[in-house]
Parts: C-alpha cells; structure tokens; sequence
C-alpha cells in the first residue's frame, strides 16, 4: 500500500517504514506529526483518487532528523565587464520516517 501526499507543496510517494527528505517542517526531532493531505491512495489494485484530498485517509510519520542539504553553488559571469558574483546555498530538510497508512 502506498500514498501520493502533499507536504509543504509538494508531492511525494509514501510507503510504510519508507524514509523522505522533505522541505524543513517546524516540529522537533522525535516528535510525531499527522499527514492529511493525501491526494491518492493505492492497495494493490484498488485506487482512490481524491478530489482534490482523499476524505479520511492519514499517515503517521515520526521526525528522525533535521538536517541542511549539499551546496549548491551560484556563479554569475558577464564577459568583458569584471562582473563576477559567486554565492552559496545550503537548503534546510527534514527525515521523516512513514508509519502507518490508515484509511478510515
């Protein structure tokens, strides 16, 4: 069984004991957080589509971790101008581990 879920905009796919790096969420590690806005169920070849959410399906998930991601490095060039500009950006995500998937 797995779900399609929105979180913080954007979509992932769940499954139970799965691991997702997601955009940073404000809770603390440890915690346990509930996930309702799920667009689409599927349990095997039984699939619930939502419009737009799927009425009373959730998913556990517990906050294993908050971390910063690789760095990206920005590099702007102009020829024949002395224009140069290097910046760097580290992104904020969170681990989360999937629990349970109950559709209720």
């Amino acid at each position: 069984m797995y779900a399609i879920v929105r979180i913080a905009g954007r979509q992932y796919r769940a499954e139970e004991g799965a691991v997702l790096d997601v955009e940073r969420l404000p809770q603390e590690v440890g915690s346990e957080i509930v996930l309702d806005d799920i667009l689409m169920l599927a349990d095997g070849d039984n699939v619930t589509i939502g419009t737009p959410k799927v009425e009373g399906a959730s998913i556990k998930a517990t906050i294993e971790e908050q971390f910063r991601g690789e760095k990206v490095i920005v590099y702007k060039y102009r020829q024949r101008t002395n224009y140069r500009r290097k910046r760097g950006h580290r992104q904020y995500h969170t681990r989360l581990r999937i629990g349970a998937i109950s559709t209720s």
